[in-house]
């Protein structure tokens, strides 16, 4: 435990996410849906972390950030439609190895937030879009 209270693998677990969400109306709004709670959030959290550690138990590692490239291709395999569309993205926005390597990181985390073992599709589009939004908020205003 830390001076917080809480344990060290919330504690010092930081992420900082710009996240593109669409409008939606004043109906949806008030239709009295409940959003995910924030106890559901950090027990997915925390089972994903968890996921981690016992995957990477044996290479003295802790997370999917930790992963060196060549570990990339072993721990962070796509299915095909996944694999087709960073091919794709690679491609049309000229991504470095160094960007398909964090994007499929990313894919990981996702999965294991989703309690996946397989990478999708999904995942790898959602992994592109926060690397889409990463670049725009590193734009420089002239």
């Amino acid at each position: 435990m830390n001076t917080t209270g809480r344990d060290r693998s919330t504690a010092d677990f930081k992420a900082f996410a710009q996240i593109e969400v669409a409008r939606i109306t004043f109906t949806e709004l008030t239709a009295g849906e409940r959003a995910e709670a924030s106890s559901a959030i950090r027990a997915r959290v925390v089972d994903a972390r968890e996921r981690q550690r016992t995957r990477y138990q044996r290479l003295g590692i802790e997370s999917n950030a930790q992963l060196a490239p060549g570990q990339v291709r072993t721990f962070c395999a796509l299915d095909d439609a996944g694999a087709s569309l960073l091919r794709d993205a690679c491609q049309s926005r000229r991504l470095s190895a160094r960007a398909f390597d964090r994007i499929a990181r990313v894919a990981r985390t996702i999965a294991d937030l989703a309690q996946s073992a397989a990478i999708t599709r999904e995942h790898v589009a959602e992994a592109i879009r926060y690397r889409s939004l990463e670049r725009i908020g590193t734009r420089r205003v002239a």
